[in-house]
């Protein structure tokens, strides 16, 4: 069992960044890794990360409850991980 480590670069919190979706900016804060998650997922995808928030946004708001943003890209990213370019 491999030990218990802290994120590379350690504990940071919330950065905020404005996002455009659907022409609107939009302000999001979330950890670095889950920034640095999101840019992976939409490089993996040849999206602009702009793309694929407002993609991920258009899912969340189809929901009975639609959570916060934050949380919904944070879920998504939970269920979706990166994948490579190959």
């Amino acid at each position: 069992m491999s030990p218990i480590t802290s994120p590379p670069g350690g504990f940071i919190g919330p950065v905020k960044r404005s996002v455009t979706i659907a022409g609107h900016p939009t302000s999001i804060s979330l950890e670095p890794v889950f920034w640095a998650a999101l840019e992976a997922a939409a490089a993996a995808r040849a999206l602009p990360l702009s793309a694929l928030i407002a993609a991920i946004d258009a899912l969340r708001i189809q929901a009975p409850a639609p959570p916060n943003l934050a949380s919904a890209l944070r879920s998504w990213l939970l269920t979706n991980p990166p994948q490579s370019c190959d």
